[in-house]
């Protein structure tokens, strides 16, 4: 059920050349596997405005079915933060409203541990001017810290 719910999100990310803000990477996936997987479409992120976030090219294979997708990661200079005690979660600030992480191919809401920050280009991304990734109480996203955001270019 939740490889149902993940799979049309990630697919919905398939996209693109990977640029100097952009890691590709191979992750639990046969190197036949890699040649199906094409990551020279477009970058579905590249018209936003990134802080503290890359553009991460990935693909993995659960069940057997194998996806590529792009997504946001935090930076390197981001991650290496110390954090200690809370939960990182995606926030739009303009509504309020909450989106969620892919842990492997799981969504999840919140996660623990920088390297877990992982979204995907979903309706929300699209839909809201800027999406803030925050690290504190989600019960009390105004007095969370921002660490990173990504912003619709218009």
């Amino acid at each position: 059920m939740t490889v149902a719910l993940a799979l049309p999100l990630t697919q919905g990310a398939q996209a693109a050349a990977p640029d100097t803000a952009t890691q590709v990477t191979a992750a639990t996936a046969a190197p036949a596997t890699a040649a199906k997987i094409n990551a020279a479409d477009d970058n579905p992120f590249r018209w936003m405005q990134l802080d503290g976030l890359r553009a991460d090219f990935q693909f993995m294979c659960p069940a057997g079915h194998c996806a590529g997708f792009w997504s946001l990661v935090l930076t390197d200079t981001v991650a290496q933060q110390k954090f200690e005690g809370r939960k990182f979660f995606v926030y739009a600030p303009a509504t309020g409203e909450f989106s969620f992480f892919l842990d492997t191919d799981i969504a999840v809401r919140t996660v623990d541990h920088p390297g877990q920050v992982r979204l995907v280009d979903t309706d929300f991304m699209r839909s809201h001017p800027r999406v803030e990734v925050r690290y504190g109480d989600p019960g009390h996203p105004d007095r969370a810290r921002v660490v990173a955001s990504a912003a619709t270019l218009m």
